[in-house]
C-alpha cells in the first residue's frame, strides 16, 4: 500500500501535498496530538462554563463578557481553515510549538488586566494561537507518523469531543470552588509549554517550502476566515440581540454570506487555489460533512440538554453534576475507545457509525420522559448510552471522510473540516437556544390558560402556600405565594421546552441514520478495513 491515496483514480486530491519527514519519536508525536487537541477543548468549555465567574473576577458586564467570548472563539475560527496550509509551507515546529508558547504568557496575563478593551484585544489573540492547535495536531498525524498510526492517532483526535465537553463541567467546578476563576486560563502556563516540548521532540524540523509560499492565496485565505468567523459572531449573539432585530446580526451574517460569495468566486479564478471547492462535490465526502452537522446537532442531548435541565430545573452546580458526567460519560469513553478503533479497522465504518446514531436516538428518547422531579441518578442511563453515541459516532464520520479525500493532500480538506468542527458546533447551539426559549414560551402560555384567578385547583394551592408563609405577614405571604406558584409554572414550562429538545435531537439521530445509509464505499486506501 502507498503513503499516498492519490495513488487511486477515484480519490479527489486539492491543495499542495502536505506529507512531511517522518517523527523519529512517535510516541512524542502522539502525545502532542492528544495534548494539543485536549487543550483546545477543554479551555473552550471550561472558560463557557467559568464565564460568569470570569466577568465578576474581571468586573465584566454581562454585554461585555459575551463580546469577550464571541471574539476569543471568532478568532479560533478565523484562523483554524488556513492552519492546515501555514503547517504545511512553515513546518509543525513552528505553527504549534512557538503559538504554544506565547499562548502560555498571555493566559498568564489576562486575570491582571482590567481594561476591557485590553482584555478583548488579549482575547483575540488568544484565540487566534488557540486555533492552531487543533488542526495542527490533526496535520501531525499526516505529516510525521507511520500509516500504521494513523488509526489510533485519529482516534484520540476524535475522542477528545466528548471527553472534554464532559470532564470539563467538573474542571471547571474545581477550579471556581477551590483554586480560583484565574486558572481557568493559568492551568494553560503549565500545559502550553509541556505542548510546545511534545511537538519539539515529536516532529521534524522541515525547512519553509517557499515553493507553495510563493503560491499563496493569501485572499481566498483571508475572505474565508472573515466570512466564517462574521457568520459565527452573527449565531453566538443572534439569541441575545433578537436575531434580525438588531442591526448589528444583520450586518455580521449579511457581511458574512457576502464574504463567503467571494471566497467561493475567488477560488474558482485564481491560479493556485488554496481549498478548492471541487472537494465538496463527492458525494460520499458532502455526506459525510452532513453526518458531522448531524452528530453534532443529535449530541446537543448530552453537551446542552442534560447539563442545562440540572441547573435550571434541578438547580445543581457544576461541581454537583461533574462526577455524572465523569463516571457516566468520559469513564466508559476511556474503555468503548478500543472497541470503536477495533470496529472501525475491522469492518465497515458505516457499522460503527449506525451504532452511534442509535444510541444517540435511544438517549433522546429516553430524554422524552423527563419530569421536573428527575434528579442526577435518573440521567445515569441516558448519559451512558450518550457516551456511546459519542464514542462510536465520530471516529467513523473522520475515517469515511478521510477515505474519501487524499489525506497527504489535506490542507483544502482541512479548510473546511474545522470550519465545520466548530460551526456546526454553533449552529446547534444557536438552534438549541433558539428553540428551548420559543417552546418554553409556547408552553408557559398554554400552562398559564390552565391557570385563572378564581379557579378552584389555583385558590386551593394559593391557600396551601399562603399558610407556608403565614409568618412574613398577610400581605407578603400573598405575594410570595403568588410568585412560588408563577415559579412552579415556569418550571413546567422549562421542563416541556426540554422535552421537546430532547425530540428534536432524537429526530437528529434518525435523520443521521439516513444520511449514513445513503454514502457509498470508499475507495480501497489506508482506512481500508482488514478482516480476518
Amino acid at each position: 500500500m502507498t503513503r499516498a491515496a492519490a495513488a487511486e483514480p477515484h480519490v479527489l486530491v486539492a491543495g499542495p501535498v502536505s506529507t512531511g519527514g517522518l517523527s523519529r519519536h512517535p510516541y512524542y508525536a502522539v502525545g502532542a496530538v492528544l495534548l494539543g487537541s485536549l487543550v483546545a477543548n477543554v479551555d473552550s468549555r471550561v472558560f463557557t462554563l467559568g464565564l460568569p465567574d470570569v466577568r465578576g473576577g474581571l468586573a465584566l458586564s454581562f454585554d461585555q463578557g459575551a463580546w469577550i467570548a464571541t471574539a476569543a472563539t471568532a478568532s479560533q475560527i478565523f484562523i483554524a481553515p488556513a492552519v492546515a496550509w501555514l503547517a504545511t509551507v512553515f513546518c509543525l515546529r513552528r505553527v504549534l510549538g512557538i503559538p504554544a508558547l506565547v499562548y502560555a504568557a498571555i493566559s498568564l496575563l489576562i486575570p491582571f488586566v482590567r481594561d476591557y478593551h485590553l482584555l478583548l484585544g488579549l482575547h483575540i489573540v488568544h484565540g487566534l494561537l488557540l486555533g492552531t492547535f487543533v488542526p495542527a495536531t490533526l496535520l501531525i498525524i499526516f505529516r510525521n507518523l507511520p500509516m500504521q498510526w494513523w488509526l489510533p492517532a485519529i482516534a484520540i483526535y476524535a475522542i477528545r469531543v466528548g471527553f472534554t465537553l464532559n470532564a470539563g463541567v467538573s474542571i471547571a467546578g474545581f477550579y471556581v470552588e477551590h483554586l480560583g476563576w484565574q486558572w481557568i486560563y493559568w492551568q494553560d502556563v503549565i500545559v502550553a509549554p509541556l505542548l510546545a516540548l511534545l511537538v519539539y521532540l515529536g516532529t521534524p524540523g522541515d525547512p519553509i517550502n517557499r515553493g507553495v509560499l510563493r503560491e499563496a492565496d493569501w485572499g481566498g485565505m483571508l475572505l474565508f476566515g472573515s466570512s466564517v468567523a462574521m457568520i459565527y459572531a452573527g449565531l453566538d449573539q443572534g439569541n441575545r440581540l433578537d436575531w434580525f432585530g438588531s442591526g448589528t446580526i444583520v450586518a455580521l451574517l449579511g457581511g458574512g454570506a457576502l464574504l463567503l460569495i467571494g471566497f467561493f468566486i475567488n477560488e474558482a479564478v485564481v491560479k493556485r487555489p488554496w481549498a478548492h471547492a471541487e472537494i465538496l462535490l463527492s458525494r460520499n465526502i458532502g455526506l459525510a460533512l452532513l453526518a458531522i452537522l448531524l452528530f453534532s446537532l443529535t449530541s446537543l442531548s448530552n453537551t446542552s440538554l442534560v447539563p442545562n435541565f440540572l441547573v435550571t430545573i434541578a438547580q445543581l452546580k457544576p461541581e454537583q453534576t461533574g462526577p455524572l458526567f465523569m463516571l457516566g460519560a468520559v469513564a466508559p469513553m476511556i474503555v468503548l475507545l478500543p472497541l470503536s478503533v477495533h470496529l472501525v479497522r475491522r469492518y465497515d465504518p458505516k457499522l460503527t457509525l449506525i451504532i452511534g446514531f442509535a444510541a444517540f436516538a435511544a438517549a433522546a428518547l429516553l430524554g422524552t420522559r423527563v419530569t421536573s422531579a428527575w434528579s442526577i441518578s435518573d440521567f445515569v442511563p441516558m448519559v451512558l448510552l450518550q457516551s456511546l453515541g459519542v464514542s462510536f459516532t465520530l471516529l467513523p464520520i473522520i475515517i469515511i471522510t478521510l477515505s474519501n479525500s487524499d489525506p497527504t493532500r489535506a490542507t483544502a480538506f482541512a479548510a473546511y473540516i474545522q470550519v465545520m468542527r466548530l460551526g456546526c458546533a454553533e449552529i446547534g447551539i444557536a438552534l438549541m437556544t433558539t428553540w428551548l426559549r420559543v417552546r418554553e414560551q409556547t408552553h408557559s402560555n398554554l400552562l398559564g390558560q390552565h391557570v385563572a384567578s378564581g379557579d378552584a385547583d389555583v385558590v386551593g394551592t394559593l391557600t396551601k402556600l399562603k399558610e407556608l408563609f403565614a409568618g412574613y405577614g398577610d400581605s407578603l405571604a400573598q405575594a410570595r405565594s403568588i410568585g412560588t406558584l408563577a415559579g412552579l409554572v415556569q418550571r413546567q414550562a422549562n421542563t416541556l421546552a426540554f422535552i421537546d429538545g430532547f425530540w428534536l435531537t432524537f429526530w437528529f439521530a434518525l435523520a443521521g441514520l439516513v444520511c449514513v445509509a445513503l454514502i457509498g464505499r470508499a475507495p480501497p486506501g489506508p482506512f481500508t478495513p482488514k478482516s480476518g
